[in-house]
């Protein structure tokens, strides 16, 4: 049983990740298509951006969205490369 949670919550972060790299949805619309409170998609974002996913809110004529910054190739996230350097 807790396997298939944490299989679950996996889904659920890759499903909001998906919608996050579109650059079409702000947080209403996220927890609108993901069926979940605005709460629950902050804390969504902020575990992927634990995970080293570069998620940040811009402002568009038509109003804020999540988008995802790409990162060059060689270019670690920055949780990932300080616990190499130690």
């Amino acid at each position: 049983m807790l396997y298939r949670r944490s299989m679950e919550i996996e889904q659920r972060l890759e499903t909001a990740l998906r919608l996050i790299r579109t650059g079409k949805f702000s947080t209403p619309r996220l927890a609108s298509e993901l069926h979940v409170s605005i709460p629950t998609v902050s804390r969504y974002v902020t575990a992927l951006r634990t995970r080293g996913h570069d998620i940040r809110a811009e402002r568009r004529a038509d109003g804020w969205r999540f988008i995802l910054v790409r990162k060059s190739a060689g270019q670690m996230a920055p949780a990932l490369a300080s616990s190499v350097a130690s």
